[in-house]
């Protein structure tokens, strides 16, 4: 199977920190290949992206961990053992165009540089709106920062609240940013909502919804006009509805997401992996949908979700969602890396890594969630 082609580097930052009940234990890397991990990772955090740098080490960047008014990152030699790298990039500063709510950054290495782009509060907002979230870059000339500003400005505003970037760079050259609007004063009509009406749950239901546009060259803003790609189902009737739909139909909140999207190419298909649900419930989960274009259209797989909590089958994994894909050290096994909670957990975003595949097909799989033991990646 051709090795997929895959840009993705985290919005985000990783805290690891001391062993406490229900955290795996880890063993380091044997030459035997016998050693062997268990899930959750000792890493705090949610939103996990992992980038494998050019010095061969994995680097991890996430939401949340501890990081005050940026981020944080954690190196690695075998994707399970984490060492902390410590705050690599810091915004709210005088000259900063952001000022809070730093969420989830993926990191880019190009030509011999390494670009963070992430979501936060844009400093300008004049009508104070409570989500007034964009996206940005900064720079850095290694991995482990200090990442500085690209610019003194968000990527573009598309006049609405955006979170989530994930940036794809394609085999001709031409590079794209995809990216969720958030859900505030994004009321959707739809089977669902009329239904939770119905029921004196609800007056409105919001939406958030997956965009892509290309992106210029030198990350200084967009091209042409972004093009909705994925979005939550209208009718109830479709499959995707069921799970796409739990937030609203458990009477968690009044919101349906699409976010968290991360975008990779397996030989002429496009696969965009993507969360529903509350990031902060339980039933927060993964699905894909797949495209002949990098700008869709996007059609959701029929074994969707890939990825979802446990407790029905006697787990205690729940929230599951936000992943990144990476590979083994030696290059030949996929790993989805998600954040997740457990019972002993609580509400403490956690990092789990398990193995995952593009079957014969073109089905993906993601073998988890695991807190069971597993064989350590192989190949460091």
């Amino acid at each position: 199977m051709k090795r997929l082609l895959h840009y993705i580097i985290s919005l985000n930052f990783v805290f690891a920190f001391s062993a406490s009940a229900g955290f795996g234990q880890t063993v380091p890397v044997k030459s035997d290949s016998k050693a062997t991990y268990k899930n959750p990772l000792k890493v705090a955090l949610g939103d996990p992206y992992v980038l494998r740098a050019g010095d061969g080490l994995y680097y991890m960047y996430g939401t949340g961990g501890g990081a005050k008014d940026g981020f944080s990152v954690y190196s690695s030699t075998d994707l399970v053992n984490w060492k902390n790298e410590g705050q690599v990039y810091y915004g709210n500063k005088d000259n900063s165009w952001c000022t809070d709510s730093f969420w989830a950054p993926e990191v880019y290495q190009v030509k011999g540089k390494y670009y963070m782009f992430f979501s936060a509060q844009w400093r300008h907002n004049p009508t104070k709106e409570e989500e007034n979230f964009r996206i940005g870059v900064a720079v850095a000339d290694k991995p482990t920062g200090p990442f500085k500003d690209l610019n003194d400005r968000p990527v573009f505003d598309p006049g609405y609240p955006v979170i989530d970037a994930n940036v794809f760079f394609d085999k001709d050259g031409k590079i794209y940013l995809y990216y969720s609007r958030c859900c505030y004063k994004h009321a959707v009509e739809s089977e669902v909502a009329d239904w939770a009406r119905k029921k004196g749950w609800y007056d409105k239901v919001e939406e958030s919804w997956v965009y892509g546009v290309e992106l210029k060259p030198d990350f200084s803003g967009v091209i042409g006009t972004p093009v909705m790609l994925l979005r939550p189902p209208v009718s109830m009737k479709d499959k995707q509805a069921e799970w796409e739909s739990r937030s609203v139909t458990s009477k968690e909140v009044n919101r349906r997401w699409t976010e968290g999207s991360t975008t990779f190419k397996q030989d002429d298909t496009y696969y965009m992996m993507y969360s529903a649900n509350h990031f902060g419930g339980q039933y927060y989960a993964v699905g894909y949908a797949t495209a002949k274009s990098p700008l869709g259209p996007y059609t959701k797989a029929s074994n969707n979700p890939v990825l979802q909590k446990n407790t029905n089958t006697g787990g205690d994994v729940t929230g599951t969602g936000h992943n990144s894909i990476t590979w083994s050290p030696d290059g030949k096994e996929m790993f989805c890396v998600y954040h997740g909670r457990t019972a002993s957990t609580g509400d403490e975003r956690v990092v789990f890594i398990d193995r995952m595949k593009i079957l014969k097909d073109g089905k993906l799989v993601v073998n988890g969630p695991t807190t069971s033991e597993q064989r350590i990646p192989e190949g460091k």
